[in-house]
């Protein structure tokens, strides 16, 4: 049996009752880190304008709506629901990190344990822990695959980054990587590389809508199983992304498949720090399941 979003208050905008958007930080646990995201745990009212203008007003990369869970949706009894994810610009088939943010948010309400989310890449379901007094979320992504990218759209992306060939890590192939969402993996050869970041905005985006592609995840490693992220996100309307789970699972994937770590592993990513929003992700990979499990910290944001 599964159950519907629990209702929540509601605040008034001009004369249309709306319901309240919670503001929550994924792979932190300090609401200055991370990434944020918009959390309504009770869409039920609203259409798909309303949740694109909510998500667009908030300006986070995503904001996240529940609903009831689709028929025959398995889960925990009354801790399944249907999850939506708005950009500024645009819905989006998955997002990590406002998965956690949700979780957090309906950890906080109706306590630890596992929960399970309809997304429109398929079924995601999420574990709510608590440590030494903060909330943590494990979400399990759907199957992953990767694919090559052909050699001129590599030399678009490139083009559109400013990054030479040269500065690429070659133990890294690139590769479109997915795990609910595309995203672009390449990897830069040092951390200046990775660090030096200022991109043609229209030209990567107009090759991302080209390719389908979420984010593009560029990454560095730091040790075997250390590694520094970004995400730049202009489909989305954002220059970049402070934490990205679903480009985590993504990442997970590729350096499984490619041979890149071993089949078991955990994997730390970090990421944020050069925005000033440090967030870590934790990427866990288990021999004999192709899914990839991403998790962090989460906590609520105040506004005041």
């Amino acid at each position: 049996m599964v159950g519907n979003p629990p209702r929540v208050a509601t605040t008034m905008t001009t004369n249309e009752p709306r319901p309240e958007v919670l503001r929550y930080t994924a792979f932190s646990s300090d609401p200055s880190g991370g990434n944020p995201a918009g959390v309504v745990l009770d869409a039920t009212d609203l259409a798909d304008s309303d949740m694109l203008a909510i998500a667009a007003e908030l300006g986070y990369s995503e904001s996240a709506f529940l609903t009831a869970p689709p028929e025959g949706l398995g889960g925990p009894d009354g801790r399944a629901y249907r999850i939506r994810y708005f950009s500024p610009k645009a819905e989006v088939p998955f997002c990590g990190h406002a998965t956690v943010a949700t979780a957090v948010a309906l950890a906080e309400r109706i306590g630890t344990g596992e929960l399970v989310f309809a997304t429109r890449a398929g079924t995601v379901p999420v574990e709510v822990t608590e440590e030494n007094g903060t909330l943590r979320a494990t979400l399990t992504s759907v199957e992953p695959h990767t694919e090559e990218i052909t050699d001129a759209d590599l030399d678009e992306a490139l083009a559109a980054l400013d990054w030479p060939r040269a500065d690429l890590d070659p133990a890294f192939p690139p590769r479109i990587a997915f795990a609910g969402a595309r995203h672009l993996v390449l990897a830069a050869a040092t951390r200046a590389r990775l660090t030096d970041l200022a991109y043609d905005f229209g030209r990567l985006e107009a090759l991302m809508h080209q390719l389908d592609l979420t984010t593009v995840q560029l990454v560095w490693r730091e040790s075997a199983t250390v590694f520094h992220v970004r995400d730049p996100f202009p489909v989305g309307g954002v220059v970049e992304d402070p934490a990205t789970g679903a480009a985590a699972a993504a990442f997970g994937a590729y350096a499984r498949e490619l041979g890149l770590v071993p089949e078991d592993s955990v994997l730390t990513l970090h990421q944020g720090e050069d925005l000033g929003r440090p967030g870590e992700l934790t990427v866990t990979l288990r021999a004999g399941d192709p899914r990839v499990r991403v998790a962090g910290a989460g906590a609520r944001i105040d506004i005041g």
